[in-house]
Order: structure tokens, then sequence, then C-alpha cells
């Protein structure tokens, strides 16, 4: 069997706020190799009446935006919704029975008063749950090729440390956005090391990952945009290790009339139609790339972001470096599932990966020990020096010739009905306006970057004194961005990808 051998590029995929219920949990019948939903599944809401998981379909209205609303996240959040409590009792004994409540109280009294509610917005909406029939790329994807029912979050809270875990084995004890950025070593650095070329792509302007490690160095692994990720992708160009960023926000001058620079990172609450149109265009570059043949895809989610899934966080988490963080987390336990489909023409159609019985399960920090395994980059941390590397599903010893996503495209983008009954289609006037928790944090760190002849004294000042839109927090940080690394003659695509 060729296995790992037989990969020269690995890409990574890594979308928003996403469990794994919400999204693939009614992928197959639920079995004792799928760890999916029965449909019985439930929570009690705030009156004691018992909600139960229901299927999203493509009639229901906002289909496309579910749960219709930014569900609450972060670290007392995500205990609240497995424990039940925002503290974690003793023994940690998670029943994932607290969901409905944690989203009720949020529609009550959101973190972030800005972010829409849209039409049937209620403490029941964070039970729906997504169907091929709404999902259709990432369900084929996950059909034709393998998908984990394993994967969990690193670290039980928002996405930044969950991405620091991705791609350095640790947050360096944060376990809020603000974090502890830059971090010092990185994957980027391990593979510099070893003379092992990687690059991070942006969507529609540049990435913003590299600036979160002090060895993500080299001026060649900055991609500029989506479009630069697929011009490679076809001349046989990409990196062994290559990041791809979604678009975090619309960044639009004038009302859209096709799909680029919109935003595709999946966040609630965002049209999942445009996420779904990412991965279908990432799969479609590289299907077609002269090195197909050995290329991983593994197209994952940082963090659960409130959504409903019903299997516990396993509590056997290796702290990766003994700090214990300022909550007094010793990262001694995982967060939520969250979905992860891999795929390559060495995985048969129909795999599920499960984790080995006797060792941890997969997480974040699976995807750099399988760089390790294929690369021999060594470990960062103990976490990563003891996760399962993804290896073991490729298991064919010949590349597949066909294309199971011939017939399947993504869906077309439904306009939003907000709660007032108006409607917003996605762009300029959309509902994801306002900046996500994360945009507002990486505008912070943007604005706290060494840009030379561009200081800034106070990076939390600045950003608060910026418009409370998505689009001009974006901007912000492209700017930021650009004199940071050296681009400063450098505007963001504005056509990341063809009509």
């Amino acid at each position: 069997m060729p296995g790992l051998e037989a990969v020269d590029h690995i890409v990574v995929v890594m979308l928003e706020n996403r469990s794994f219920d919400h999204m693939l949990g009614f992928l197959y019948k639920k079995t004792g190799q799928f760890d999916g939903l029965a449909g019985t599944e439930s929570n009690l809401d705030p009156d004691g009446n018992k909600v139960t998981v229901f299927k999203i379909t493509a009639g229901t209205q906002n289909y496309q935006w579910f749960p219709l609303a930014n569900p609450a996240e972060g670290y007392e959040a995500t205990h609240a919704q497995v424990f039940g409590a925002p503290v974690p009792p003793g023994p940690p004994d998670a029943k994932n029975d607290g969901f409905v409540t944690s989203f009720a109280n949020e529609l009550q009294n959101p973190a972030h008063p800005a972010d829409p509610k849209l039409a049937g917005a209620a403490p029941s909406s964070i039970m729906a749950m997504n169907t091929a029939d709404t999902l259709p790329v990432l369900s084929a994807l996950a059909k034709s090729y393998a998908v984990c029912d394993g994967w969990c979050a690193s670290v039980p809270t928002e996405t930044l440390p969950n991405r620091a875990f991705a791609l350095a084995g640790t947050s360096g004890g944060s376990v809020v956005n603000k974090g502890t950025f830059p971090l010092e070593t990185s994957v980027f650095g391990k593979l510099s090391e070893t003379n092992i070329g990687w690059k991070v792509y942006g969507y529609a302007g540049l990435p913003k990952t590299p600036s979160d490690f002090k060895d993500a160095t080299n001026p060649n692994g900055i991609g500029q945009s989506f479009a630069e990720f697929r011009q490679d992708a076809a001349n046989g160009a990409l990196a062994s290790f290559v990041f791809l960023e979604p678009q975090w926000a619309d960044y639009q001058r004038k009302p859209p009339e096709h799909s680029w620079d919109l935003e595709d990172d999946q966040h609630p609450v965002s049209n999942l139609a445009h996420g779904e149109r990412l991965i279908f265009d990432v799969y479609q570059a590289l299907r077609s790339s002269p090195t197909w043949n050995q290329t991983l895809l593994i197209i994952t989610y940082d963090e659960h972001g409130g959504c409903y899934d019903h299997v516990p966080p396993p509590t056997t988490a290796i702290s990766p470096d003994g700090i214990v963080g300022p909550s007094g987390f010793e990262f001694t336990r995982f967060g939520v599932r969250v979905p992860t489909v891999l795929v390559s023409p060495l995985i048969p159609p129909g795999t599920i990966l499960n984790a080995p019985a006797d060792g941890p399960p997969f997480d974040h920090t699976s995807i750099l020990a399988t760089l390790r395994a294929r690369f021999g980059i060594g470990a960062l941390t103990k976490r990563d020096a003891a996760a399962p590397d993804v290896g073991g599903v490729l298991t064919l010893a010949e590349p597949r010739d066909d294309n199971p996503m011939d017939a399947v495209s993504p869906l077309a983008p439904v306009e939003a009905v907000l709660a007032d009954g108006s409607t917003a289609a996605t762009g300029v006037g959309a509902p994801s306006k306002a900046p996500t928790s994360v945009l507002v944090a990486q505008a912070q760190l943007s604005a706290a970057l060494d840009v030379p002849g561009d200081p800034i004294d106070d990076p939390e000042a600045a950003v608060d004194a910026l418009p409370n839109t998505a689009a001009v927090h974006f901007a912000f940080i492209q700017r930021r961005l650009r004199g940071f690394y050296g681009r400063a003659d450098r505007e963001p695509h504005r056509r990341a990808t063809n009509p």
C-alpha cells in the first residue's frame, strides 16, 4: 500500500464554527462504525420541554442560514452547552444537554447585539441538522471519499486558539480569540528548517494566518488570493503544505453580481452555500491539477461555534506544554466534534476514518501529526506528538481515475429573511455585515503588527473606532497586512473566482 509516502501535497481548508452533527450527523445511519444521529437526540428548553433534532429541508425558510442567529461561543459558552454550566463539574461529566438553553439565552442577551436574527430564530433552531439535500458538496465528498466522525476541536473554546493548535500544537495557554499571538514556533518554521515548502492563501486578499507566528517568515509562503491558489494548482506548483483561509467577510464596493469576495467561511449567521462553493472550487482546482494523484485534501472546521453535537468531548487530551491558562484550564479536555472530510484518489468511496482504539482521538493536531509522518519534521508539542495521523485512510494501491463529483454542484444562494420580514441578499446589506468576534480579534491582532511607518499604540482602541461593519474590518486587516508583508503597493484581488 502506498499510504502517505505517495502524497506530496497536503492541502487544508479550515472553515468556521460548525459541529459534526449539525453538518454531517445524518450522512449515514447511526451504526457502531458511524457515530451519527439516530434522530431521537434531544435537549430541554428553558421551560423543560424536549426539543428533538430535526432535518433541515430545502423548502424550509432560510434553510441555508441555520441556526438563524449566531450561537454563543467561547470557553464558558462551550461548558454551558456540554456540562449545563459555565464551570465544569468535577469530574467533568459532559451530557451535551445545554445547547438549547444556551441558544435561548443568547437570543435574549446576545454577546454581539449587531449580529442579525433571521425569521424563525428560536431556541429550537439550534437542533436543526443539515442533510445531503442542503449540503450537497460536503456530503458528496464525504461519501465519495472519507469522513471522520471523531475529529475534535483541540480546545473547548473559540476560533483562534483552535487554529493555533492546528498549526502550532498549542495556543500558548490562551482560550480566547485575543490570545497570546504571535506565537514563537509553528509548523511553518518546522517545514522551513527542513526545506519543505509551504504556502498560505487568502481568498480575496492576503492571508492573516502567517502573521500569527513569528517563524512564518518565508515571503514565498504568502499567497495573495484564491486565484493564485488555483493558478498554482493548474501549473502543478503547489507547495508541500497548503493552508487555505476562507473569506472572513463580504468585501464589496458595489452590489455583487457574482460570488467572488463574499463571506464563505460558513460562520453563523452566514449563507452555507458560499462555503459549499469554496469547497467545490478547491476540489475542482485540485482534481484538475497535474499533481492530483499525489494530493491529500483535508476539509475541517476550527470549532463547533455553539452548534449541537450529541457526543461528549473526550477528557483524555494531553497538555501540549504544561502551560495552565488564565482560567485554570490545563488543556486536558478536547472541544466538541467538528466535521472533517478527507479527499484523495487513494481513498476508496464510503470510507469512515476512526481513530485507533488504544489512543487519543483525532483533533486539529492530527494535521501536524500527518505532516510529521510524511515529511519528518518532528513534533512541536506533546499534544501533536501523541496525535494520530490520517495516513491510514489512504488504502488504495493505485489512484482512482473517476470523478464522483461530476453530477454535483453547489446550491444557488438564497436570500435571508430577517426577523422583521425584510430580505437581504449576500453582499452589501447582507445580514452578516456586522463583524464576527474572530474578525474583530483579527483586526486587533493586525493593529498590533509592527508595520513600518504605521505604528498603532493602542490596537484595541484603533479597532473600536472602526465602523461596525465586517467589510471595514476586513479592509483594515488587509491594509495592515500589506504593510507588514511589505506589499504596500498591492490591493486585494477584486475577482477571486471566475463568474
